[in-house]
């Protein structure tokens, strides 16, 4: 008799061959679900379903409805998507396919080498369907990097080319399906018949390759208008197109050239005349008193406003800077989650009619005393800062709400002008593996949590979802209500990011359930080259992460 291995799924224990594949125990094991299954945590590590099991094991499987698991689906539907267009209209095709970003639910693409109509669209679809039905193997095949290259460079893929050169590991995984052959940064489903939830719709330059919602039962929605985030999106492509660094492995090679220098002072030069642009925009407001700015986690908001406000001065402007953490209710008096803990993400943990009486006092001429919320005793306090508006006074507000008009309901339409600010990277790994912002702006805060606030790695990863959440409720949604959208990313920083990341990630003991996130991010990291701080100004909107900074932030 062979030797066997114990399996538990959901606490059902059951025996199996040894070498028995993660795949059959989820058919097995999982009933109706199986063929949802994309992913499987074994033993508190991630795994593909092509690995085999040979001691005895807890197995978890996760679909999309879970964070990694739809980060799975999302490659597999690219992967799918790149193999109908090959066997359609030729590996040129494909290999001068840009997966770009994320709208919504949607993954942005466009084509270098063919045009995109509703009728290349619709073959698209019949050939992902039909490779769907048959339920194709993705197959992975171990190989050295070398190798690799070699083999890229037969198929036209030089992105993939220059990102692998930079690649310190030996070995790599490259994916094959029916015909098709590529790399993926991340895990991969076992097989196509997982993926029959999608839809593709053109858009604007391009095309949406539409991803079931995590949220919403598995449902393929409609694609959602947000003109102004793709036009910022796209303006930072094209600024990265135009200076030859669309994919990491440019950047690496720029660095690599001891060019790093003037790039920097590029990223910053531009980042100064779009403030510039946007405190003119505001200042021929002549009715304006209030700039609302808010954005997401870690998108630099605190440097933004400073900066902002120096821009706003020497156009005769005096900007007022207020934090809406100010106007917290005291602590006893927030909502709470579910679990008993304080939800201060949600709009009524500010005291909402207090912010209304007295920015329209303000906006009447009167003298306010503002309140400052002391985080220590959780309590508001009135410490005897006045404030007064004048002629040339402008109040300069920033807050999770602050494009919200449920905020500021008493004010004027005319008076507000609101901004939104984020870190939207402009660059991918390569024409087909994009960056994830979330993945950006996660770096920065593990960075800055640690640095300024004494918070480790681990417990800065294991409040992200939370983070998450509250951004999704009430950032996302009024984003595309703001009259100026900033992008905060700079070009570089990942590279200077990884230098601080690493170390801290490293920190996180691999039996913690935030290893996993730590693993990927620092297997992320490793595709970049480091540079030094030393070219950075002390402006910069990345010194509010990485430290010397001349703003108090």
């Amino acid at each position: 008799m062979g030797q066997t291995v114990k399996v538990t799924v959901r606490d059902v224990t059951k025996e199996y061959p040894a070498g028995v594949s993660l795949q059959e125990i989820c058919r097995r094991q999982m009933g109706e679900s199986a063929s949802e299954c994309l992913l499987a945590v074994v033993n508190g590590k991630l795994c593909e379903l092509f690995k085999t099991i040979h001691k005895d094991c807890q197995a978890t499987f996760l679909t999309y409805r879970d964070s990694a698991g739809h980060k799975t689906y999302a490659r597999g539907m690219t992967m799918l998507l790149l193999t109908a267009l090959t066997h359609l209209y030729g590996k040129e095709a494909s290999a001068g396919f840009r997966v770009e970003h994320r709208l919504g639910d949607g993954i942005y693409c466009e084509s270098e080498k063919l045009s995109l109509t509703e009728e290349v669209l619709e073959a698209l679809r019949a050939e992902m369907e039909r490779l769907v039905k048959k339920d194709y193997a993705i197959e992975k095949k171990s190989m050295n990097t070398s190798n690799a290259i070699a083999l890229f460079a037969e198929e036209g893929m030089t992105d993939k080319v220059r990102l692998l050169r930079y690649r310190r590991s030996s070995k790599m995984n490259v994916y094959y399906l029916d015909g098709y052959m590529d790399y993926f940064y991340g895990h991969m489903p076992v097989s196509t018949g997982c993926l029959n939830r999608f839809a593709l719709r053109l858009y604007r330059e391009g095309m949406l390759l539409m991803l079931p919602s995590a949220l919403d039962a598995g449902q393929v929605s409609e694609p959602v208008t947000r003109e102004k985030l793709y036009a910022t999106l796209q303006e930072a492509n094209h600024w990265g197109r135009a200076m030859g660094i669309e994919t990491v492995g440019d950047l690496n090679a720029e660095i690599s050239k001891g060019r790093m220098e003037d790039l920097i002072l590029l990223q910053e030069a531009l980042q100064e005349r779009k403030l510039s642009e946007l405190a003119e925009a505001i200042a021929a407001r002549k009715d304006c008193k209030f700039v609302m700015i808010a954005g997401p986690s870690s998108s630099g908001k605190t440097t933004f406003s400073h900066r902002l406000s120096i821009q706003l001065r020497s156009l005769g402007l005096r900007p007022h800077p207020i934090g809406l953490d100010n106007y917290y209710k005291d602590r006893e008096l927030a909502p709470k989650n579910p679990d008993g803990t304080y939800d201060l993400e949600c709009l009524d943990a500010l005291d909402v009619p207090l912010f209304n009486e007295q920015m329209s006092a303000l906006l009447n001429g009167e003298t306010v005393s503002m309140p400052e919320f002391n985080f220590k005793t959780g309590k508001s306090e009135r410490r005897g800062k006045l404030l007064t508006l004048g002629a040339d006074d402008i109040l300069v507000i920033e807050g999770i709400h602050g494009l919200n008009d449920a905020l500021s309901y008493s004010l004027p339409k005319e008076s507000k002008f609101k901004v939104y600010i984020s870190a939207l990277t402009e660059l991918n790994l390569d024409s087909h593996n994009r960056i994830s912002t979330t993945d950006g702006r996660l770096l920065r805060r593990i960075v800055r949590d640690a640095k300024a606030r004494g918070t480790s790695a681990k417990d800065t990863i294991a409040m992200w979802p939370s983070v998450r959440h509250g951004e999704e409720n009430y950032i996302f949604p009024f984003q595309e209500d703001a009259d100026y959208m900033f992008n905060s990313a700079l070009i570089y920083e990942l590279s200077v990011l990884k230098q601080y990341a690493e170390p801290l990630l490293f920190g996180i003991p691999e039996e913690c359930e935030e290893w996993l996130e730590a693993k990927r991010l620092l297997k992320f990291l490793d595709y970049f080259l480091g540079i030094p701080t030393d070219d950075i100004p002390k402006n910069s909107i990345l010194r509010e992460f990485i430290g010397g900074s001349c703003f108090p932030v």
